[in-house]
């Protein structure tokens, strides 16, 4: 190559046989023209992560299936020829021809049952430098690199400029030096591809974020189960990173409950157009006495409601109820069903339920029911009576179900936690409702410290998946999750595992919990705000970090100062001189 001198115009570009002069350097392209037998998934990546300024552009062009059959046919019909006229002459086999053969035939039999399809696929490389001596010296590497993928990378030989042109972001392919892919083939070579992740996506994938050398897609619903645990410590961007989640679901048509312990998902649910319910507000009421609608007659709804309503009682107490105790309340609360009119009957689950207030004059009719009773006055007559004071105002319905919980007091949150995951467990388990549902639950520790609670969530993890809906836990306490065996139990039924930046005195519980390396545990020590490692298996785990559009970060951020600027942007302008609005 010659030295490159400098150009006559600011605009203009020196065209040579081989590379070409831009106002800011040099450059020369390349063609891909030979390409190893077998590849695996990520395959591009030292392409994608060289560390010179290296463009790399594929251009695909699917081929019509009549003209992909044809072309096959009349392919397999001269390597055919080709066989037999080695063997008419007495010639050794050639296997080149043989195994070439037998791709073509696998090829056009996974064609004629729809398998795949069949692509004009082609891959170019342009090498920028400063100066002619630098390209040079970049061309050799660049070479290299691809000679040890197995590619045969040749220059565009007096085709520089439409070479250049190739890999502009045009989808222009200048140059026409094209390969045939089928589909499996090409989604190997696809650049946008972990290949640390090596997991199943479907047509609900999510984009999760960036790598260094792709993205990362998880789809929570082609896994062997749909649930996914979230850990990091505050304020390093969980609630962000499920908020993004979610949204990206509904995308997908995917129905998603939310349990909101801070009001954090009030914004993206009136975005969305979804279902706000404020749990503790003025005029509020939930009656956990309400019996499933929609329900057939062999299901026990009558049953089913009074072990749930033990393990509210219990929640609402703070303490495991003993045996004894277990029985009196087991008694109360069907006696007050009938006293309702309510029994196993289905003809009677239609009546007006009775209220948490009729079961507590139950239990103070009985004489072992008295403590019980007692107990229970705060939550009828006293401080926290509000929330239960009467029958169910809302119903909440719609492809965003949030549940916020900011307007209870912290000693009952455990408690609305509880009533939130049992109202979207009815949608959930309904079997004449199935669809694709997301249940989250934010700030889970609030559950956890409640031995009830924790095994209400292990049990909804272990069945999420039959009902096919996911459980998405995010908290910021990995001690109360990972200290305990039914904490232990929910990460392990979790196929996704998304950990971001975690605090020094909690590196080591985590670390252990998820056999994480030396680097692991530094990169989550260190990680910057939205920087997360994606686990789903000792084998498939990456670093990425978090990446959304504007639009979405304005519905989901929980930054104060960005919530302030959006909410003054928001505000009606007005004229500081006279007061009219401008």
């Amino acid at each position: 190559m010659k030295q490159h001198t400098g150009l006559a115009e600011p605009g203009s570009v020196e065209v040579g046989a081989r590379a070409l002069g831009l106002p800011n350097g040099m450059a020369a392209s390349f063609a891909v023209t030979g390409y190893p037998y077998e590849v695996h998934a990520g395959w591009l990546e030292p392409l994608l992560t060289y560390p010179g300024r290296l463009d790399v552009s594929l251009h695909i062009e699917p081929v019509p299936q009549m003209v992909a059959a044809m072309r096959l046919r009349r392919r397999l019909a001269r390597l055919e020829s080709a066989s037999r006229a080695d063997a008419e002459h007495g010639r050794l086999l050639d296997f080149v021809t043989e195994a070439a053969a037998d791709d073509a035939t696998e090829l056009a039999a996974g064609l004629a049952r729809g398998h795949g399809r069949l692509f004009k696929v082609g891959l170019y490389l342009t090498v920028h430098a400063a100066t002619a001596a630098e390209l040079d010296a970049e061309v050799e590497r660049v070479r290299a690199l691809a000679a040890s993928l197995l590619l045969d990378a040749q220059p565009t030989t007096f085709r520089a400029m439409q070479g250049w042109v190739t890999c502009l972001p045009l989808g222009c392919d200048a140059v026409g030096m094209t390969r045939s892919f089928d589909t499996a083939a090409l989604s190997a070579a696809f650049p946008f591809t972990s290949p640390d992740l090596a997991v199943p996506a479907g047509d609900t994938a999510v984009l999760y974020g960036m790598t260094s050398s792709g993205v990362v897609l998880w789809d929570r619903f082609a896994q062997d189960n749909h649930n996914s645990v979230v850990l990091a410590r505050s304020g390093a961007g969980k609630s962000f990173f499920t908020k993004l989640e979610a949204l990206r679901l509904l995308y997908h048509g995917v129905e998603v409950a939310v349990v909101d312990p801070e009001d954090e998902y009030a914004r993206l649910a009136r975005a969305v157009g979804g279902s706000y319910l404020r749990l503790g507000a003025a005029g509020v009421r939930w009656n956990p006495f309400d019996l499933p609608v929609g329900q057939g007659p062999k299901d026990d709804v009558l049953a089913r409601r009074a072990l749930f309503l033990h393990t509210l009682i219990a929640t609402m107490l703070g303490t495991p109820i003993g045996p004894q105790a277990r029985a009196v309340l087991d008694a109360a609360i069907i006696g007050t069903y009938a006293a309702a009119g309510i029994t196993r009957d289905p003809a009677t689950w239609s009546r007006a339920a009775p209220l948490l207030g009729d079961l507590v004059g139950t239990l103070a009719k009985c004489r072992d029911g008295k403590e019980l009773a007692t107990q229970l006055a705060p939550y009828v007559n006293g401080s926290h009576r509000e929330l239960f004071d009467g029958p169910t105002t809302t119903t909440p319905a719609g492809h965003l179900i949030v549940f916020s919980l900011r307007d209870l007091a912290d000693e009952i949150k455990p408690v609305g936690v509880l009533l939130a995951l049992d109202a979207v467990w009815r949608q959930v388990a309904n079997p004449r409702n199935r669809k694709k549902r997301l249940v989250v639950v934010d700030e889970a520790w609030l559950l956890m410290r409640e031995a009830e609670g924790a095994r209400f969530l292990f049990r909804m993890a272990k069945a999420a998946r039959k009902h096919w809906a996911g459980l998405a836990v995010v908290t910021q306490d990995a001690a109360d999750l990972l200290g305990s065996e039914l904490g232990q139990a929910i990460v392990a039924n979790a196929a996704g595992q998304i950990l971001l930046r975690q605090a020094p005195q909690a590196i080591g519980t985590v670390g252990d919990a998820f056999d994480l390396s030396e680097g692991e545990r530094q990169f989550l020590l260190t990680a910057e705000q939205g920087e997360a490692l994606m686990v789903a298996g000792p084998a498939s785990r990456t670093g990425f970090r978090v990446v959304a559009s504007a639009s979405e970060a304005e519905l989901i951020t929980s930054d104060p100062a960005e919530l302030a600027r959006i909410e003054a942007d928001e505000a009606e302008p007005y004229d500081v001189g006279d007061g009219d609005p401008l």
